[in-house]
């Protein structure tokens, strides 16, 4: 593995701008032809004709793509956690969300909000409480033979970014409520996004794991991503009335007089990825 991932680039390479977006699968644009490795075959199973569905207690989700025996989720993120004294204000906001809107849920759980948003210290244990991620690359299904070469080249390809990010000690400002629906529609959420502080750092790392994903021939992220995380989710596309319900959140911050700057700050701490219920760590910042 460490002889694939030398042939693959040094430390150094990544240091460089990121890959173009481009139809063949380049890793390393400054490579010559000859010098560069065909991508590992590793190929996926043909690429799904139909959604998997699964009933719960509480209607019916829908995945984005159907489980494959030998099949393996992969999700590369940056994990977050919103600080203690956050929770508290943020409370009210998802609150008077929740009371506007019915049928949202518990981001990546079945519990729905109606059940807990009159009770306060249930919203912030429950909901606020839990580890949140932002998407560095699509959610995707992989063999289990990829996995091993997956998670070394993004480590490879991660981890010499490490000195500049150790460098810059970059913060993730969350600044702006927002609503976002999924590729087939089927879900919709109520996120926090990232429109200034750590942007320029996280597309760049995005780019970095597309590089990853183009070698073994995974389908990249959006054009133009948006980095966020969510805070709950709901079936179909209602992303008009969640809109609605953003809305008066925002018309609720002004009148608190909360409305200008950043909704909260973290800082970037590393990056994880998890395949099926396994979790690996690409890349860490250590603590001071």
């Amino acid at each position: 593995m460490e002889a694939l991932m030398a042939s693959y680039g040094s430390s150094s390479d990544s240091d460089a701008s990121p890959p173009r977006r481009t139809n063949s699968h380049q890793f390393l644009n400054h490579h010559k032809e000859s010098d560069r490795l065909p991508p590992p075959p590793l190929a996926l199973l043909d690429p799904p004709n139909s959604l998997a569905i699964s009933q719960t207690n509480h209607g019916v989700r829908v995945r984005s793509f159907p489980h494959v025996e030998g099949n393996f989720a992969l999700h590369v993120y940056i994990p977050v956690l919103i600080p203690p004294a956050i929770r508290k204000q943020l409370i009210p906001i998802v609150a008077k969300v929740v009371s506007l809107v019915p049928g949202l849920h518990v981001v990546d759980a079945d519990i729905p909000l109606c059940d807990l948003y009159k009770d306060h210290q249930k919203l912030e244990q429950v909901v606020l409480g839990r580890e949140f991620h932002i998407s560095l690359g699509r959610t995707v299904p992989i063999r289990a033979h990829q996995i091993d070469s997956v998670v070394a080249m993004l480590r490879q390809k991660l981890q010499s970014q490490r000195r500049l990010v150790y460098i810059l000690k970059y913060w993730i400002d969350f600044s702006k409520w927002e609503v976002f629906v999924n590729d087939d529609q089927t879900r919709t959420f109520l996120s926090i996004e990232v429109i200034a502080g750590g942007l320029s750092e996280i597309t760049r790392q995005i780019h970095a794991v597309d590089a990853i994903y183009r070698l073994h021939n995974l389908p990249e992220f959006y054009m133009n991503p948006r980095p966020h995380i969510s805070v709950a989710w709901a079936l179909g596309d209602i992303s008009h009335s969640l809109k609605r319900g953003v809305k008066e959140v925002n018309r609720y911050r002004t009148n608190a007089g909360t409305s200008r700057g950043h909704i909260f700050t973290c800082k970037f701490t590393g990056i994880e990825c998890k395949v099926g219920k396994k979790s690996y760590t690409i890349c860490k910042i250590p603590d001071e």
